[in-house]
């Protein structure tokens, strides 16, 4: 379950992206979750998903 406070989110996301996974389409598919809830949620408090950096900036 991912959290649904869109800071909490980024925090949590960035985390795991750092920590466990190579890119978000590997995160989501490991956590079951939606890719573009999690880019959408994020992108309206101004993250977007850089894969270079494998990280939301």
């Amino acid at each position: 379950m991912l959290p649904k406070d869109p800071v909490i989110l980024l925090s949590f996301v960035n985390t795991k992206l750092r920590d466990q996974y190579s890119s978000l389409d590997a995160l989501c598919e490991d956590l079951q979750a939606e890719e573009s809830a999690i880019r959408d949620t994020l992108h309206a408090i101004g993250y977007d998903y850089d894969p270079a950096l494998n990280r939301f900036v």
